[in-house]
């Protein structure tokens, strides 16, 4: 039998919209242009020239993970693929592993954890809560686990994990490796993995770097490289096991065909981010997210989590009861081509302040957007006081005096 000609297939421009989406949403966000015209370059994965770019990458890697000796792995797949590197490689089969849940992806890790059947230990946290530093004490003591897995910023529920530091340093007194998710907050929030004692440090390409899908990066402390290397089990992940990956990240040989023009993209968002500097970054998230903020509460819309347990990279707005989210979202697409994203179990939408998304012009877009939209849904919103609110909250923010001129440039 033979299958025959595949009919009605259009091209690409057929399909998409005649105007660009706005990406507000949790990821992927929009790519500078920069970035986006390295995705469109292809060398040789192993020439001398992709050696050069590998070693800058290493080198820009270590400034955003902020790690003096880290050992930086790239991975080609999605922000999942190097969680699932990062637990591969550091959970043994028949250890314990403590995974602190307070969301969708801090649940993921656990999965991750359980399917090399590690005994996995979850400390359930409340929905809205972050991990109280007390309990996690309790945990450590009580279960003794080799591994703790957690989230930074569950872009799930919008919640933050604003004790990492100290609960990272309490994993140390417990002979415990940590491995943390930040897909969503490197280079939008500080994380410091050599001071805060960070093992395993996980970043995705299209969210917080504003770097295409499908490329991610890991970083591994001296300790979790030296476990890693004194393994003598064989890992079940071929693809994964960083002990292969290393032969391409630094001994210039081969592992599979490397992710060319990913590389070569995150390169570029890499490069842009060591230009800002971290410092002026971080300014112009808080600004942007505490104006979008602040814009939304004065919409008339509540905000889903409470401000000491926040998560800024990804703001969570309650939906009104009798409102589809659906239907909102749908709206704001097709009638002002801005695309925010719904939820993973809560009844909130969800607006990305990772990036390039964190430009003023993309903030006035977004909330009228948004307020229009709820409106045409029959919400009672002020819109006026939304937007005034914004640039009210954007012009009151105030820069370290070092930073200011940067920041400024930086945020138009």
């Amino acid at each position: 039998m033979q299958v025959s000609v595949p009919k009605q297939i259009v091209p690409l421009d057929s399909i998409l919209p005649d105007e660009p989406l706005l990406m507000m949403g949790a990821g992927p966000v929009p790519v500078p242009a920069r970035v986006a015209a390295a995705n469109g370059i292809v060398i040789n994965h192993l020439g001398d020239t992709m050696a050069q770019i590998i070693e800058q990458v290493k080198i820009m890697s270590r400034y955003v993970f902020q790690t003096q000796n880290g050992y930086i792995l790239g991975v080609a797949g999605p922000g999942s693929a190097a969680m699932e590197m990062a637990v591969a490689n550091l959970v043994v089969p028949g250890s314990k592993v403590l995974s602190i849940c307070n969301g969708f992806f801090s649940h993921r890790l656990a999965e991750m954890a359980l399917r090399l059947e590690a005994d996995v230990v979850k400390l359930e946290v409340a929905q809205g809560f972050t991990a109280d530093l007390d309990v996690v004490e309790q945990y450590l003591i009580q279960h003794r686990p080799q591994v703790m897995t957690i989230v930074q910023g569950e872009t799930s529920n919008t919640v933050c994990n604003h004790n990492l530091a100290a609960i990272t340093k309490l994993a140390k007194q417990y002979d415990c490796l940590v491995i943390v998710d930040a897909v969503c907050t490197l280079s939008t929030m500080p994380l410091d993995m050599d001071e805060w004692g960070i093992d395993a440090v996980i970043t995705g390409g299209q969210k917080g770097l504003s770097c295409i899908p499908g490329i991610s990066l890991v970083g591994f402390s001296e300790q979790a490289w030296q476990l890693i290397q004194s393994r003598t089990d064989q890992l079940r992940h071929w693809c994964l096991d960083a002990k292969l990956a290393e032969q391409f990240w630094y001994k210039k040989s081969y592992h599979y065909t490397a992710p060319v023009s990913g590389i070569l993209a995150i390169h570029e968002a890499m490069r842009l981010i060591i230009n800002e500097t971290l410092p002026v970054r971080f300014d112009r998230h808080l600004r942007c997210s505490q104006a979008l903020q602040a814009g939304i509460e004065a919409l008339g819309l509540q905000l889903f989590v409470k401000p000491h347990n926040r998560l800024n990279s990804v703001v969570g707005i309650e939906v009104p009861d009798g409102i589809d989210a659906k239907a909102v979202l749908k709206y704001m697409s097709s009638r002002y081509r801005v695309e925010i994203s719904g939820s993973f179990g809560p009844n909130i939408v969800r607006i990305g302040q990772m990036g390039e998304q964190c430009r003023a012009h993309n903030l006035f877009r977004t909330l009228h957007a948004l307020g229009a939209s709820f409106i045409s849904m029959g919400c009672k919103l002020d819109l006026p006081a939304g937007v005034a609110a914004l640039e009210s909250t954007l012009d009151r923010y105030e820069f370290p005096p070092e930073q200011h001129l940067s920041a400024v440039n930086a945020i138009k």
